[in-house]
């Protein structure tokens, strides 16, 4: 009853996607020695016009054209799960854009700040057993729990 509740449409789309997720990290992990973590996106394509030496750290330029075809990947991947799947127009929002550009910063600062993503940790940090990476999971997750109360109490979205 309750998992009706949490999920109206079923889980197998939730259960195929965790499955394509794992799969593309994983093989990402074997063929490049490296975590398929969001994050470190933006340090790689900075390393494209920014000429400061943590930019142009060979672990940035090495990984920085796979990374942004991972993007790449995640977008067109979305737009087309939306129109192939779901066959509705795509989804508006009524927050407005200086709270969406304040909630990005802070999402980017965040995950500066604890060495990785939510998609990092959570998923590879957490495959590999490391405590950090339960550690900022448990962070995110409680940050998201308050926020998400919080929010609509103090008159927002």
């Amino acid at each position: 009853m309750a998992l009706e509740t949490f999920f109206p449409l079923g889980v197998s789309q939730y259960i195929v996607g965790g499955l394509c997720i794992g799969l593309a990290v994983s093989l990402i992990f074997v063929l490049t020695g490296q975590v398929a973590g969001m994050s470190s996106l933006f340090s790689t394509s900075l390393s494209w016009i920014s000429r400061l030496s943590f930019f142009q750290d060979r672990r940035q330029t090495d990984s920085r054209v796979w990374r942004l075809y991972l993007a790449l990947g995640l977008v067109v991947g979305a737009a087309l799960s939306w129109f192939v799947v779901s066959g509705q127009p795509p989804w508006r929002t009524e927050v407005p854009l200086w709270q969406l550009v304040l909630g990005g910063f802070l999402a980017g600062f965040g995950a500066r700040l604890s060495n990785g993503c939510t998609s990092g940790h959570g998923i590879c940090g957490l495959a590999s057993l490391k405590p950090v990476s339960l550690l900022a999971v448990l962070t995110f997750m409680a940050t998201a729990f308050l926020a998400a109360n919080l929010v609509p109490l103090l008159g927002g979205y």
